[in-house]
């Protein structure tokens, strides 16, 4: 096989020509690793290599399972694997060396991947962009100016890039969704419970973090989803799994549906043209496939909702921090000074303040579930902005030296205080401000690439749907995508950054 054949082929594809010894696993291995050494230089977008692990799984011949042999790559947070270290984009974890393998990175396995590598990620996924201060930036591959977008960014550059048709990845508060809208992929955060989770913690911020991947085709992350989702024994509830496969469920196009479309935010009233254009573009075509397409109000406040959304976040940050310094006798050199900060504000703000957001998520559900005995989809942009440049997010030294003080001093509630707490709402969630509705409701929601920018960038829309609607997700996305391809699609070749 050539690079260019390798480039041309989704991971299905691929494991197919495996499957029929037209190719083997050790072939596409090298391959996967020869366009990571062409491209990553520029991307930064792998941080770590599996080295003769992945080499001895891909010459096994008893590898078996759907992608048995196809390559594959994992992500340095929440996906461990066993023997090497998951650093989740911080040096106070850069040997924290996993004793077994994450659950849904079992089921990688299980399903005949080669993992080779992790991929980049921003300090504990904090942030809608991946820069951590430990790995450096990650860089888009369509234009390495700008963000890949986080905090499954490294996962996003890699396949947008073509080192692998199909990377691990996962979802707190937009982490699939905001990389696949930054880089021109699918990505699908699926419904609350029926990811796997554990054994390493139990669901990731009460049930907010779902497992997944970011793929070019619907197809792969149709099938790739099937993969993982499964019942555990082991895990707090039993969750109502789908009765039919994904895979399956995409051979049965998706009937008429009503979909209420809108681009509005309180966080922020003037969203970019090209996000407009995004999903009027794609109103547009939803109504030319039959589709009943109505512009709506948004069913919830998106600024008590992100306001909600952090508090839970910051005191998430904060648990993670403490267990760090005391697990792993970290010292406060070793974090970030935004994560410091956030978690100082996580520690000060107490227990009431988390109980009442937390209380306040119901409110979120019910809004939505209203929304959605009328609506079937609720169609807005991934990002109220183009893939920012990088470094756009980046707080200035001045003020990082100022956190770090007042992380020491105990002096959170001078921070909430002095309204810093809306500052960092309107600095990182600014353009990112449509994707924690999901998270906080347990909705599924998928990024479709739809758009590119007048510069060539991409920049994706989103559906919400009502629980237990991934297949339904899948499917339009399917219908979409025959209707206006996108996945063979490539960035110009990378240049060097």
């Amino acid at each position: 096989m050539t690079p260019e054949e390798y480039l041309s082929h989704d991971a299905t594809a691929l494991a197919d020509l495996v499957a029929r010894g037209e190719v083997t696993a050790t072939e596409l291995l090298a391959l996967a690793r020869a366009r990571r050494d062409a491209v990553d230089p520029a991307l930064n977008a792998v941080v770590a290599d599996l080295g003769r692990v992945a080499d001895e799984r891909a010459a096994d011949p008893s590898l078996s399972g759907p992608f048995a042999g196809v390559p594959f790559l994992i992500k340095d947070l929440g996906q461990e694997y066993a023997g090497f270290p998951t650093s989740n984009g911080s040096r106070a974890l850069a040997h924290d060396v996993a004793d077994r393998h994450a659950l849904v990175t079992e089921r990688f396995l299980d399903a005949g991947l080669v993992v080779f590598g992790k991929t980049n990620t921003p300090e504990f996924g904090a942030k809608g962009v991946t820069e951590s201060e430990y790995w450096g930036p990650a860089r888009n591959p369509w234009n390495t100016a700008h963000t890949p977008g986080g905090s499954s960014g490294g996962s996003g550059a890699a396949v947008a890039a073509g080192i692998v048709p199909a990377a691990g990845a996962n979802d707190g508060g937009g982490s699939v969704r905001i990389p696949a809208a930054c880089n021109g992929l699918v990505g699908l955060k699926t419904s609350r419970g029926i990811g796997p989770y554990g054994p390493q913690a139990g669901e990731g911020i009460g049930g907010m973090v779902t497992q997944g991947v970011v793929s070019r085709t619907v197809r792969d992350s149709a099938a790739l989803l099937d993969a993982i989702i499964g019942h555990d024994p082991r895990a707090g509830y039993r969750a109502a799994l789908h009765d039919v496969p994904f895979a399956e469920q995409l051979r049965h196009p998706i009937g008429r549906l009503r979909i209420g479309y809108s681009v509005s935010s309180a966080i922020n009233a003037h969203p970019d043209p090209e996000a407009i254009a995004a999903v009027e573009g794609a109103a547009e075509l939803l109504t030319e496939l039959g589709h009943q397409v109505e512009e709506v109000s948004p069913p919830h406040d998106d600024e008590a909702l992100a306001r909600d959304f952090l508090t839970i976040w910051f005191a998430q940050l904060y648990a993670q921090v403490s267990d760090a310094r005391l697990r792993l006798k970290a010292p406060d050199s070793h974090f970030e000074a935004d994560t410091l900060a956030s978690a100082e504000l996580g520690r000060a703000a107490g227990l009431l303040p988390m109980m009442q957001a937390l209380n306040n998520v119901t409110g979120y559900v019910h809004a939505l579930a209203d929304f959605h005995e009328t609506y079937d989809m609720f169609l807005t942009p991934t990002l109220a902005k183009p893939p920012l440049p990088v470094f756009a997010t980046r707080t200035p030294d001045r003020l990082q030296k100022a956190a770090r003080v007042v992380s020491r001093l105990h002096a959170g509630r001078v921070m909430t205080a002095t309204g810093m707490l809306d500052e960092i709402i309107s600095d990182n969630l600014d353009w990112v401000p449509y994707t924690q509705l999901a998270n906080l409701t347990g909705r599924p929601a998928i990024n479709v690439p739809l758009h590119w920018t007048a510069t060539g960038l991409p920049l994706g829309v989103q559906f919400v749907g009502p629980l237990g609607a991934d297949g339904d997700l899948l499917r339009l996305a399917a219908q979409l995508e025959e209707a206006q391809p996108w996945a063979w699609r490539h960035p110009a070749p990378v240049p060097t950054v």
